[in-house]
């Protein structure tokens, strides 16, 4: 790969390319589970549980149409469930399965042993910190 082709990439272009590529780790280590973007999904689910489909489409900035296919086929799979909202019959809260309790930390496991190899550090908390500052912004920017 020329890696020349960076050189005057826009800075988006760079998070997308590592989240991309993150994302194919994940799915070469954990190929036998057939899941892809759908893992990140997972993972937000057992970390606030109980949210709404809205609470997912807000973290993940895709379409309610998107959101309702991935929650579909992640139940399908048996990785999480869906509860009507006592609190508002019309929406539902979202929590996962033990199936997916089991997956959590191997999938954070995964994600570490990749930061490692692509060379981040816990030197590197301040870069982290300013791009979730800078994801969030983006978020509110538009709404979200």
């Amino acid at each position: 790969m020329d890696e020349k082709v960076f050189e005057n990439a826009p800075f988006i272009a760079w998070i997308h390319n590592i989240s991309k590529n993150q994302l194919k780790y994940l799915n070469l280590k954990l190929a036998d589970l057939e899941l892809d973007h759908e893992i990140r999904h997972v993972i937000y689910i057992y970390d606030n549980p109980n949210i709404s489909q809205d609470d997912l489409v807000g973290f993940s900035g895709q379409s309610k149409g998107n959101i309702a296919k991935v929650v579909k086929k992640l139940e399908d799979k048996g990785y999480i469930e869906r509860e009507i909202n006592p609190n508002n019959r019309r929406k539902y809260m979202l929590k996962t399965t033990s199936k997916a309790d089991e997956l959590v930390p191997k999938i954070r496991q995964i994600s570490k042993e990749w930061e490692r190899e692509v060379g981040l550090t816990d030197n590197d908390d301040e870069i982290k910190k300013r791009i979730r500052e800078i994801s969030i912004n983006s978020m509110k920017l538009i709404g979200e």
